[in-house]
């Protein structure tokens, strides 16, 4: 196994050091509250996680990539109106590109709500996941491995809300009892198959926080505030945590919400990630949160892409996120919901 090495330049954060002695509390706080200004990207460490689990996770996400294609489309995304199950590379967009990953999409368990005419058109997302038949140790591994990357995404939210001079459990009310839980375990083929280089097109995350679990092979970049490009290889035993578009909300802009995107990896090889999604409550809205007046003074605003308008009402916000990204998806199940262009608009890719 070959690990790629390149020039680290984002900071890491070591997340036990919140529940350490006050003293190192407080100055892990500090670290924190800059990296949340500064970059809204980081390594983090001290996390706790069973590194079998890391591994297991890995090595069985494979697995399920080396399946006939025939067993993976079994459990196809098109078949599920809620956005859950698989795609093949090329299946999903973003800002209207193709982006050049195959993957496997679950989120909280459940089952799907009866609907009526007056049902808020966010609810079609609850339902259940689709799991493979041919790989059935799957399903138990990434549900308790979800469960672990939820711990950590909301000790991290509890984390950024002390760093933003607020209650640990300033956010709760807009997650409990249950935050959105999108896990996606991905494979990026190499540039034979792929069209383009865009292993994922350049994006903000719509949640709380993203946890990144990297295997071996870069191809993560982040774009800096004055819009340089910089590297985000992996370093074993961290994850790459990032910021999303709520936090930006709610701190109008001191929380940076970075612009990254996904090189797609050479010919020959390939990029195996596992990309966990915590957001909130599908019927909360985001607040503005009063930072206290020395933050106050570097709230930035709100960043607006035209292409990709943010609503402060969750469950529409990720509605329009999954029709926008799997158009196949929302033809299929959700066409009431799509405009005329949208209708028209461009198909899917071919399988490869």
């Amino acid at each position: 196994m070959t690990i790629h090495t390149l020039p680290v330049h984002l900071p890491l954060i070591d997340i036990s050091r919140f529940h350490a002695s006050p003293e190192e509390r407080e100055s892990f706080i500090a670290d924190l509250r800059r990296t949340l200004h500064d970059h809204g990207f980081f390594y983090l460490t001290g996390h706790g996680v069973d590194p079998k689990l890391i591994a297991d996770v890995i090595a069985t996400s494979k697995q399920f990539f080396a399946l006939p294609l025939e067993q993976k489309l079994e459990i196809e995304m098109v078949k599920s109106p809620h956005f859950r199950g698989y795609n093949r590379a090329g299946y999903e967009r973003t800002r209207g590109e193709q982006d050049w990953r195959e993957q496997l999409d679950i989120n909280t368990e459940g089952e799907a709500v009866k609907l009526g005419p007056d049902t808020p058109a966010w609810k079609r997302l609850f339902g259940p996941n689709q799991w493979p038949s041919a790989l059935p140790e799957l399903k138990p591994l990434l549900l308790a491995y979800q469960a672990e990357v939820t711990r950590i995404g909301i000790d991290i939210l509890k984390a950024i809300a002390v760093a933003l001079g607020q209650p640990e459990n300033a956010f709760a009310e807009i997650y409990e009892p249950q935050p959105s839980q999108l896990l996606k375990i991905i494979r990026y083929p190499g540039r034979e198959v792929a069209k383009s280089d865009q292993g994922v097109g350049a994006h903000k995350d719509g949640g709380f926080v993203t946890v990144l679990l990297q295997d071996t092979v870069p191809g993560l970049r982040v774009q800096t505030e004055d819009g340089v490009w910089l590297e985000a290889p992996p370093i074993p035993g961290t994850f790459v945590i990032n910021t999303g578009e709520l936090l930006e909300l709610a701190t109008n802009g001191f929380v940076r919400a970075d612009v990254h995107d996904v090189v797609a990896p050479p010919a020959g090889v390939e990029r195996f990630s596992v990309a966990f999604f915590l957001g909130s409550r599908y019927d909360a809205t985001i607040p503005v949160i009063d930072l206290p007046d020395e933050l106050k003074r570097d709230e930035r605003g709100v960043t607006v892409d035209p292409l990709n308008p943010i609503f402060r009402e969750v469950g529409q916000n990720h509605l329009k996120s999954r029709l926008r990204s799997h158009p196949d998806v929302a033809r299929a199940h959700h066409a009431d919901l799509l405009t005329p262009e949208q209708l028209a608009g461009p198909a899917v890719a071919q399988a490869y």
